[in-house]
């Protein structure tokens, strides 16, 4: 089974984040992608961060309709934090040997990637598809690293976009999936 892994805080998830995934099964050689939650980014401000239990709900809710195609992968809240890719991609070989993974990540990410815990190892064994980001620069990317550039659609919409509009009180459920969506209204997460 090929699966992609989309890793990430997902605070919140939105609907790029769903049609990133989407993109990814029907347009490669993909047959599964997991949203692996991350606990803590070491790259990124955790001040910011929803709860983990919330995140996660979030995720379950807006990927259900799409099981088993689109899934979440809860393994980063049971590892020692900060997540580090390289570690979680071991555990999961561990815990699924007859799974093929992919790492899948946007252009800004490989952008910063030589900051990443064992970056050259994490590129060396496995195999990561990137897909375009405004600002990155794909083909100076694939020149530079052994990874494949995806010819997805650029998402514009991000997390902190989602975030900001609520916080101006702008109804956002445009741009989520809408069972997520009414999960934190609910909960009023942000």
């Amino acid at each position: 089974m090929k699966t992609g892994l989309f890793f990430g805080s997902f605070n919140p998830i939105h609907n790029g984040h769903i049609a990133i995934a989407g993109y990814m099964l029907e347009f490669t050689d993909l047959q599964e992608v997991w949203f692996v939650v991350s606990p803590h980014n070491p790259l990124k401000e955790q001040a910011e961060l929803a709860p983990d239990n919330h995140r996660l709900e979030m995720v379950r809710l807006a990927t259900e309709i799409y099981q088993p195609k689109i899934s979440l992968c809860d393994i980063e809240m049971s590892m020692p934090r900060p997540s580090y890719t390289i570690d979680t991609l071991k555990a999961l070989k561990a815990k699924y040997p007859k799974r093929e993974f992919t790492v899948l990540m946007g252009a800004d990410s490989m952008d910063s990637i030589e900051k990443w815990k064992d970056y050259q190892s994490l590129l060396a064994n496995n195999r990561i598809m990137v897909y375009p980001r405004l600002g990155s620069n794909t083909s100076e990317l694939k020149a530079m690293y052994n990874v494949d550039i995806i010819n997805a659609p650029i998402m514009e919409i991000s997390s902190t976009f989602v975030r900001n509009a609520i916080s101006q009180g702008k109804r956002v459920d445009y741009f989520m999936p809408p069972r997520a969506y009414q999960y934190l209204m609910d909960n009023k997460i942000y």
